[in-house]
């Protein structure tokens, strides 16, 4: 294709890409301050009751602040050239590959911790002689410590079989709200890798022939 053509698709892909993360990024933060108000309230969050996975804020900073530092200025730089002859965008280009990867290492960071925090499931409390691991009601991660079962059928155990998420007596429903919001982090991450690997190859691209689509 010719210089030109290429250009505009350049430019068209960054006011979709652009966008899209922008999105994708207030999801992320979205979710993650809800996994830190179990139940909607702020309760067990001023106890410091709340999984050690959600307390680390993956969603935050990693699928969240990364992603839109990146999303900002692609959206701006796609629309803010839209139709110019000459408006610096290789320089702005080279600077929305390099948001991008850092956009890509912070939500595969956000992908990998949330995996995590699935795997382990939620911090509760619990009747732990259900479990064999002494007598009463304690604070703790029911499904992590499961009877010395290895990680992956422990994990399809309690997200396939929800008769055992009665097991958690407190806060109401956190099994659920952790699988919902977990689950949640790791679809919006992966979108997320996947959106800001094409707009690295999108930055390299506009290096060569800029976002400009008018000569």
């Amino acid at each position: 294709p010719s210089p030109c053509r290429l250009a505009m698709c350049v430019g068209k892909c960054s006011r979709i890409v652009g966008p899209c993360l922008l999105a994708l990024g207030m999801l992320s933060v979205a979710a993650n301050i809800l996994l830190l108000l179990p139940g909607g309230t702020s309760k067990y969050l001023v106890e410091g009751h709340i999984s050690k996975h959600a307390k680390a804020m993956p969603g935050i900073w990693g699928g969240g602040i990364a992603v839109l530092l990146a999303a900002t200025h692609i959206t701006a730089v796609g629309w803010r050239c839209a139709g110019c002859s000459d408006c610096g965008t290789r320089r702005n280009a080279f600077i929305s590959a390099v948001l991008s990867k850092l956009a890509l290492l912070g939500a595969a960071a956000c992908f990998v911790l949330s995996g995590v925090g699935l795997t382990n499931g939620p911090l509760c409390f619990y009747n732990a002689s259900e479990y064999g691991h002494g007598h009463g009601t304690l604070w703790g991660y029911p499904f992590l410590d499961a009877s010395g079962q290895e990680p992956d059928t422990r994990t399809e155990n309690y997200l396939h079989d929800r008769r055992t998420w009665s097991i958690c007596l407190e806060p109401a429903g956190v099994v659920a709200w952790n699988v919902v919001l977990f689950s949640l982090l790791l679809l919006v991450s992966a979108t997320e890798m996947v959106l800001a690997s094409l707009q690295i190859l999108n930055g390299c691209l506009g290096c060569l022939c800029g976002f400009c689509e008018g000569k």
